[in-house]
Parts: C-alpha cells; sequence; structure tokens
C-alpha cells in the first residue's frame, strides 16, 4: 500500500491489497466495487491477522492461564485499546464490543433507556436515520410511552434545523447520524451535541458511515455515545461497537446476562464485573475484534485525511462527470457540494427500476447496492421507493467513476429497446 504526493492515494497500490478486487466477472470484466457503504472490501493484512489468530492463538480470551490463551487476551485487548484510539477515546474502557451497529444501538436502548425515560419523555431522531436508528426506539415506545420527534431535511439533503430549538425543548435524548448512508450528507454533529447538551439531553451519534472515512475524535464531537461498525471500516463482519463516557457505562445496567460479564454469581444474585466486560457476554469474537484491529492499523497507516480528501474528489469527479453524461435523466440525491457529503450517491435513472438497472450493471462487472437502504421514512420523504446507490473508498478511482457511468449507458441502452 502507499499514498502518493501530498494527500493524494495511491489507489493502484492499494487495490493490490485487497485480494477481492483482482477477480475478473461475467466473461472476464473487471470488478468494479461500488458498494462500500454496504461493506468495505478486506486487505490481505486483516485476512492475515484472523488466520494468525486461528492458527497460532486461538484460545478464549479471559480464562485460560496458559500461554496462547494469554496471548489470545492479550490481542483482543491490544484491539480494543488501537480502535479506541483510533476514535479518540480517552481509556480503552470506553469501547465496548458488539457485533454491529444495530446491536449496539438495541443495547444502548434497552440499557440505558430503560433505565432513564419515562413515559412521555422524548427521543428526537432525523429523517436521514438508518432503521437501526429508528426500531429500537420505536419498540421502546410501545412498550414505555415515549415520544418519537424528527429532525426534517432541505430539499438539498441537509438536516432542517429551523425548529431545531422546539424539538430539542425537553428531550432526554438526540439520537442522529453522523453521515447518512442514502444521501452521504455530513451532519453537524458538534453543533447538535452542543444543543442537546444546552437542552439538558443526551446526545447519541451513529458514525458507522463515519468513522470509516473521517477522522474521528470523540472527546472533539463532544457527544454522549457514539456507534460504529467494522465491516464498513476494512474490518470483518460480525464486530462493531459503542463509545461512552466511564461515568456513563457505570450507571447503565447490563444488558445480556451470563458468563464473563459477572464479578460474583450466588443463589440469591448476582453482581457485574466492571467495563466494558459488563455489557460483553459470553464469549467474544476473538479473531474478529483481531481483524477490526488490523484495519484501524491499515487506515492510520493510509491516513485518514487522505483518505477524507480522496474521497471528496472522487466524489466531486463524479457528480461533475455524471451529470454532465446524463443530464435530467439521472438524479442524484443529496447535496451537491462535494465537501458537504462523503462518497455516498443514490441515483435514480430515467424511470428504471433500482433492481432492474443495478442488474443490468452487474453484467458489466459494476457492483451497486439497489433498495431502501434501510432507511424508509427518509425514502418516503424523498419520493422514492428505492435507489441505486454507488459509494466509494480508498480503493476507488475515477477509472470506477468512469465505468460506473459506462454501465449506466449500456443499461438504459438496454431498457430503450
Amino acid at each position: 500500500m502507499g499514498v502518493g504526493e501530498g494527500s493524494t492515494l495511491d489507489v493502484t497500490a492499494i487495490k493490490r491489497d485487497f485480494p477481492v478486487l483482482h477477480q475478473s466477472v461475467h466473461d472476464n470484466k473487471r470488478l468494479v466495487y461500488l458498494d462500500s457503504a454496504n461493506t468495505s472490501q478486506k486487505p490481505q493484512a486483516v485476512i492475515d491477522a484472523m488466520s494468525t489468530y486461528y492458527e497460532t492463538i486461538n484460545a478464549n480470551v479471559h480464562r485460560g492461564t496458559y500461554k496462547i490463551a494469554e496471548e489470545a487476551t492479550n490481542a483482543m485487548e491490544g484491539a480494543r485499546k488501537r480502535v479506541a484510539k483510533f476514535i479518540g477515546a480517552g481509556s480503552s474502557k470506553e469501547l465496548v464490543f458488539t457485533k454491529n451497529a444495530t446491536e449496539a444501538f438495541n443495547l444502548i436502548a434497552q440499557s440505558w433507556g430503560r433505565a432513564n425515560l419515562n413515559e412521555g419523555d422524548a427521543v428526537v431522531l432525523t429523517m436521514m436515520e438508518h432503521h437501526a436508528n429508528i426500531v429500537p426506539w420505536h419498540m421502546l415506545a410501545a412498550e414505555m410511552g415515549i415520544e418519537l420527534r424528527w429532525i426534517p431535511i432541505t430539499d438539498d439533503g441537509q438536516l432542517d434545523l429551523t425548529d431545531i430549538d422546539r424539538l430539542i425543548d425537553g428531550a432526554k435524548l438526540v439520537s442522529f447520524t453522523a453521515m447518512s448512508n442514502v444521501l452521504g450528507t455530513v451532519n453537524p454533529v458538534k453543533r447538535l451535541a452542543t444543543l442537546a447538551r444546552q437542552a439538558g439531553a443526551m446526545s447519541l451519534v451513529d458514525a458507522s458511515q463515519h468513522v470509516p472515512h473521517l477522522t474521528t475524535n470523540v472527546a472533539d464531537l463532544g457527544a454522549d455515545f457514539l456507534v460504529f461498525t467494522g465491516h464498513k471500516m476494512l474490518g470483518p463482519t460480525g464486530i462493531g461497537g459503542f463509545w461512552a463516557a466511564e461515568d456513563t457505562l457505570n450507571d447503565m445496567p447490563p444488558f445480556l446476562g451470563g458468563g464473563e460479564m459477572i464479578l460474583n454469581v450466588t443463589t440469591e444474585g448476582f453482581t457485574t464485573t466492571e467495563i466494558p466486560w459488563k455489557f460483553e457476554a459470553g464469549t467474544p469474537p476473538v479473531a474478529e475484534i483481531v481483524g477490526l484491529g488490523a484495519a484501524v492499523d491499515y487506515l492510520t497507516n493510509i491516513g485518514m485525511d487522505a483518505i477524507r480528501q480522496h474521497e471528496v474528489e472522487l466524489t466531486g469527479y463524479a457528480l461533475r462527470t455524471l451529470n454532465e453524461r446524463f443530464g435530467d435523466d439521472l438524479t442524484i440525491h443529496g447535496p451537491s457540494e462535494p465537501a458537504a457529503r462523503g462518497g455516498v450517491m443514490s441515483i435514480q435513472y430515467k424511470d428504471i427500476h433500482p433492481h432492474d438497472l443495478t442488474q443490468v450493471m452487474d453484467q458489466n462487472g459494476v457492483c451497486l447496492r439497489a433498495g431502501h437502504h434501510c432507511a424508509k421514512p427518509l425514502m418516503k420523504a424523498l419520493g422514492a421507493n428505492a435507489t441505486a446507490r454507488a459509494s466509494v473508498y480508498l480503493y476507488n478511482d475515477e477509472a470506477d467513476i468512469d465505468a460506473l457511468g459506462d454501465a449506466l449507458e449500456a443499461s438504459g441502452d438496454f431498457f430503450d429497446f
């Protein structure tokens, strides 16, 4: 892997680190992967780290006193420290591992939510949210009678904060995405966290699309919770987590009960162990945590500022060239300014259904996701049942965008017969 002059990535060198990108599909067509907002590809370093764990130190953690068990524990907790540092946490005790962002939201809702919310209390969400940051609060609303309030969006895909003071007045929690997985909009996290705090509310940030693409520092952002997932940041599936300050975590009751999360168990009851392990019941996904640590090492070596600059430039190239090429036949939802968004482009082309469109594009080797992207309230606000979504990452370049354009044109020709 490598970085060219300044902050420009050497994408040719980076691509060599990702085995899946070496293959051809459908009659020897180059694989063009533009679905990283769904799940990212994995560099060889991540694959090797997980294989090495299984080949050399596969043992359960926090239990055995023999050599490889201690090495497995050290590998897992070492990864925790590196991931915690990567997001700017003050201590690795502030980082709780879950199997993904969805589990993290449910843990926070069921633990913090049940302990701190009462009937009539308000939770403020935005119309941009992924279902993972909607459904757990709907579940609490149905069971506990909490109120859900919604921050709308503007015509250009930004949060409409015109009425924000009224929306957060008296709220207990403001929960919002740092970057929309549909529109690519980069939201003002620090401002929203500050407004929440001034209103006496906690703030929860969905950073699933932020942590992989922008420098993330929880201390600077100022939120109370920050959720992320590993598989979107070059790591394996089955691992994610959330950050919260030690005092917040200590005050929260456990979510799952069983082994590893206890200090003592008697016939009369139990006491929990210290954080973060009181939220990590049972055998953890050790290999996946090791893989996530390797992913963080890879991203750190490349440099998050360089990745962000590359993606802004590449997104700008895509918006410019695709709009020039297809004109009014193509709609790209979200902000028009590349610096105001991530590399996520939800598109509608002519009147072709997104599922039909992406199937034909696949025949040209181009991988996009079609659907509602787990954001049905946002889809309704956009007046669309579904979109085709292209999303770029550090291993994409202008040739991939050109291939996207060629595949769109081929799809249009196919359905224009």
